[in-house]
């Protein structure tokens, strides 16, 4: 597992779009030449791992959804990436089965579906018409996923789940399918052959299955590190942002349509060096590390128009200097080091747009505001400003914004409000424009959830403000932070993180002691919540039924960069920002 999923899921695809041989080239160095053809669930599971480039570097010379229009291209071999649907088994003959029905994101994080996620969604398993029957298939495409999953880690994980949950149905089955695929020496997937030698780890990773219900606040939680705000304010998807860049406000005769405002999209990948480091960071930092970058860029500006000069290259001719890229080995040492230097102006460009977009939202909604609040409220601290004033206040957040922190507020509380509070509250929520179908699911929840008597503890600690930006942001600055709060955060561990770390490290705890324990390599499965291992693991994936965000992805990940030797993955049914999810408890709560 310490090889990331990223990387065997890659291998593993490498190895299908090479007619499912290892990759080696021919005689005369090249790949064989071929066409992929993929349906929408296909093109999900490549678009995170492989480039048009890396496709192209395999072989493939053309790629197309399976549905298109086409010619047929006689005597090239092809490539069948789909769901085995009867719609698509119509379309072509056979298929061949690579348990690759999830999407890797991360090294470290994976989800199960981008399409049709709807069928899988918190709301799909949480609503109260729901019949046996759908449950079921619901329960199904969880566990096929997650099947496909260890086929690809090649590993039999240690099961443990909480009880009368979701995340129960899925841990039941799971276990039971696992079991007979071992039980059937001959086609069982878990062998090393069809896997490949090296895939082992010497101990056995845990799989901890969690339900969303455990905890509904931290998805709705304002955010304040990079690539959790860039989930939660802009469009982000399978680790693409779309930005619409504004053509700036010139002044357009009366009447005169307005400018259309231009779409970029960035792909944020391992390949970026400033994602890789930054993602977990909090945005002051980055804005801090942007600049720096840029400053850095701008001493070596120079050199650039130096060596672009003795090459011949005018302005940013990308054709001219990706050949140049390919060229490199030819070149003197000087000139090699144009093409870093120029990628290293494409990512300062990338985050500095990407950075002020999410500027722009911080700064119009004060959500460093609402982030510093909800952290007081969730770890019960001293609360600086009634929830009233900030639910009335004009100036500060959407009225989404509003319902998020009341939402939090009421199901972080100890006790809910009285009748006659709650009432006040509603009125300041509709006089601030909030639609209040989502706290009507939210009671309803409270009511039933047997949380309600000892509600899910935060921690204590309160993000550390270091005064407002002006230290930090000179005034040559492309960021204007004036009045953002320079918030430091402080490691605290979510529920997700906390039960992870019982589990993990074999701690006794109210929290997780009943919690059941399937292994499905012994031969009776057992209702027991005994584990019979007594050894803390070395390697764990935490897997969310019902939906997951960044910011317990980024709390994981801090929990465990503590734990020297030790890796964790983070899994769930469908990966959703605060947006999302609010609609959801809205469809929930509609009477």
């Amino acid at each position: 597992m310490a090889a990331g999923i990223r990387e065997k899921q890659t291998v593993a695809l490498k190895r299908m779009l090479n007619f499912n041989v290892p990759p080696v080239k021919n005689s005369t160095g090249e790949p064989v030449w071929k066409v992929l053809i993929y349906d929408r669930f296909g093109q999900d599971i490549i678009s995170p791992l492989l480039s048009v480039k890396e496709l192209r570097d395999m072989g493939i010379t053309l790629h197309l959804l399976l549905h298109s229009d086409r010619d047929a291209i006689p005597d090239v071999p092809a490539v069948y990436f789909v769901m085995p649907t009867e719609e698509n088994i119509d379309r072509m003959c056979q298929v061949f089965d690579q348990y690759l029905n999830f999407i890797t994101l991360e090294d470290d994080m994976f989800v199960l579906c981008n399409q049709n996620k709807e069928l899988v969604s918190y709301r799909a398993i949480n609503r109260p018409d729901i019949t046996d029957t759908e449950m079921e298939t619901i329960m199904d495409t969880i566990v096929d996923s997650l099947f496909c999953f260890f086929v690809t880690l090649g590993a039999i994980p240690i099961i443990r789940c909480s009880r009368g949950t979701a995340a129960e149905m899925v841990a039941v089955k799971l276990d039971k399918k696992l079991r007979e695929n071992l039980r059937d020496a001959r086609n069982s997937l878990f062998t090393g052959d069809t896997l490949g030698a090296g895939q082992f780890s010497f101990q056995r990773p845990l799989l901890v299955l969690v339900d969303r219900n455990i905890d509904l606040a931290t998805p709705l939680h304002h955010t304040w590190t990079y690539q959790a705000l860039v989930h939660d304010v802009l469009d982000f998807h399978l680790n693409r942002v779309n930005l619409e860049e504004s053509t700036g406000m010139e002044s357009s005769p009366a009447g005169a349509r307005p400018k259309k405002k231009n779409k970029k999209s960035y792909d944020l990948t391992t390949s970026d060096k400033f994602w890789q480091k930054h993602k977990g960071s909090p945005f002051p930092e980055v804005a801090e590390s942007v600049q720096q970058e840029l400053e850095s860029y701008r001493a070596q500006e120079d050199e650039v128009k130096r060596l672009k000069s003795i090459m011949g290259i005018e302005g940013e001719d990308e054709g001219a200097i990706s050949m140049l890229s390919d060229n490199t080995a030819k070149l003197t040492s000087a000139v090699s080091s144009l093409p870093e230097l120029l990628e290293k102006k494409r990512l300062i460009d990338l985050h500095t747009n990407v950075a002020t977009a999410v500027l722009e939202h911080i700064k119009s909604r004060k959500l460093d505001v609402y982030f510093e609040y909800e952290e007081k409220i969730m770890s019960k601290s001293t609360l600086d400003k009634s929830l009233l004033d900030m639910i009335s206040d004009p100036d500060a957040g959407t009225p989404e914004d509003k319902m998020r922190l009341f939402l939090i507020y009421y199901i972080s509380s100890t006790q809910a409000p009285s009748e006659i509070d709650l009432e006040q509250y509603k009125k300041a929520l509709m006089d601030a424009g909030c639609n209040l179908a989502p706290l009507s699911y939210i009671k309803q929840w409270k009511a039933f959830t047997k949380m309600a008597s000892a509600p899910t503890s935060y921690g204590n600690a309160t993000p550390k403000p270091l005064g407002l930006f002006s230290r930090v942001m000179n005034t040559g600055s492309q960021f204007v932070m004036e009045g953002v709060k320079n918030l430091v955060l402080k490691q605290q561990n979510l529920p997700v993180t906390r039960i992870l770390d019982n589990l993990m490290e074999m701690k006794s705890n109210p929290e997780t002691d009943d919690y059941r324990y399937f292994d499905p390599k012994m031969l009776r499965g057992s209702d027991s919540s005994v584990p019979r291992n007594k050894n803390p693991f070395q390697e764990a994936i935490v897997f969310v039924v019902g939906g997951g965000n960044y910011i317990e992805y980024q709390n994981l990940i801090d929990y465990i960069k503590g734990k020297q030797g030790k890796h964790v993955l983070y899994g769930c049914s469908e990966l959703f920002n605060a947006t999302q999810f609010i609609k959801q408890l809205s469809l929930l709560g509609q009477k």
